[in-house]
């Protein structure tokens, strides 16, 4: 028992902290412990019952993330991304990622590094998530590179007088819109979808496109064609962008 336990053994909350999330990073840093990847997200991302500002946590996440292991390294950085906007947006500041800037662009560094060299579909989506992200320039990559992750987006039509919500697939179940979730409806009317041609993207979505071309991920440049085309809303049969929507309901 050390001395600081014998003459404080209700440790403060700082110390709580501090011990909970050394105990969950070191864990997590294994390799072999999904629990400990699932309690940072719930405890660093959705409730914050621990504090990204922690000086345990970006530099933790970055050591792994600069790591051998590749899944442990995807996952880092995964979550560090995550963390950095939502640090952004929750106290209207990018006070955290300037203070934390040495560790911000090892992160980056780390999330182009194993881009190119990830064989997982999925974690090569989230890494490209993680670029974004620790980049800065957007807020709602999580948004859009979810619907290319689990090949849907569940949007609405922007009809201002809010006429459907408008359900997109774009992956195995066929690239189309419907006023109903596919999965749970196979017989709703389906609309197909307009996607971007590719020498027509632009900013972003070209970006996005020749990345994923050059990492020899031509399945997800193909999603994103169709990320940053257009949509049918199946109930006033008005077309639309479903990048824009994905902003829209992210903003």
């Amino acid at each position: 028992m050390s001395e600081m336990t014998r003459i404080s053994p209700v440790p403060h909350t700082d110390d709580a902290d501090s011990d909970r999330l050394t105990t969950l990073l070191d864990r997590a840093a294994t390799g072999r412990d999904d629990q400990a990847w699932s309690d940072l997200w719930t405890e660093l991302y959705h409730n914050g019952s621990l504090q990204v500002s922690h000086p345990l946590v970006l530099p933790a996440l970055t050591d792994m993330a600069e790591g051998d292991h590749a899944d442990t390294a995807a996952a880092a950085l995964h979550l560090a991304g995550a963390l950095v906007v939502q640090a952004d947006q929750r106290y209207e500041t990018r006070e955290l990622r300037q203070q934390r800037a040495p560790e911000v662009g090892r992160l980056l560094a780390a999330s182009n590094r194993w881009r190119q060299a990830t064989a997982d579909r999925n974690a090569y989506c989230h890494l490209l998530e993680a670029v974004l992200n620790l980049e800065g320039g957007i807020h709602w990559a999580e948004d859009l590179i979810w619907g290319i992750v689990s090949e849907e987006y569940e949007l609405e039509c922007p009809d201002p007088d809010g006429c459907a919500a408008v359900w997109v697939s774009i992956g195995e179940q066929g690239f189309f819109s419907s006023s109903e979730d596919h999965a749970l409806s196979d017989d709703a009317e389906t609309l197909p979808l307009h996607p971007a041609a590719p020498r027509a993207l632009d900013g972003l979505g070209r970006r996005l496109y020749e990345l994923a071309l050059s990492d020899g991920y031509e399945e997800v440049a193909h999603a994103l064609t169709y990320a940053f085309g257009e949509a049918t809303c199946p109930q006033c049969e008005r077309r639309f962008s479903i990048v824009g929507q994905v902003v829209a309901r992210s903003s």
